[in-house]
């Protein structure tokens, strides 16, 4: 089963301007355009597709993903290294995520209780919600 650029983008929930930006990047190979008609893409092309997009949502950027795929099966071990460097990113992003937020949490807590004459303590009463 072969599949046109525009029914290939469909089926793999892209854009087709997506797709010709992985074939530049080198993620996916663009087919001979034949003499009259459209590219044709092997349904391989998709399950490609869904990798990458699979990938990125678990965090993986293009560049990661072009190795993973460079990989392949040969190398679980590999494999499992990147994961794991990439789960130690993520969580430590996180974490620092959640640290500035409890940062300007708190700032602005303290903010109200410098601006504020009410008798009530704007950060106890935080704690209260």
């Amino acid at each position: 089963m072969t599949l046109t650029i525009g029914k290939l983008a469909n089926a793999a929930g892209v854009n087709v301007e997506t797709i010709r930006f992985y074939e530049r990047k080198g993620l996916l190979a663009q087919p001979q355009k034949p003499t009259e008609g459209f590219r044709q893409y092997p349904s391989e092309v998709l399950q490609r597709l869904r990798f990458i997009k699979r990938a990125q949502e678990l965090g993986f950027t293009l560049d990661e993903i072009i190795n993973l795929l460079t990989l392949g099966d040969g190398d679980c071990l590999e494999v499992q290294s990147l994961a794991k460097q990439k789960l130690v990113l993520v969580l430590v992003s996180n974490k620092i995520a959640d640290l500035q937020r409890l940062e300007s949490n708190l700032s602005h807590l303290i903010d109200q209780c410098s601006s504020t004459s009410d008798l009530s303590c704007p950060i106890v009463d935080s704690f209260k919600e």
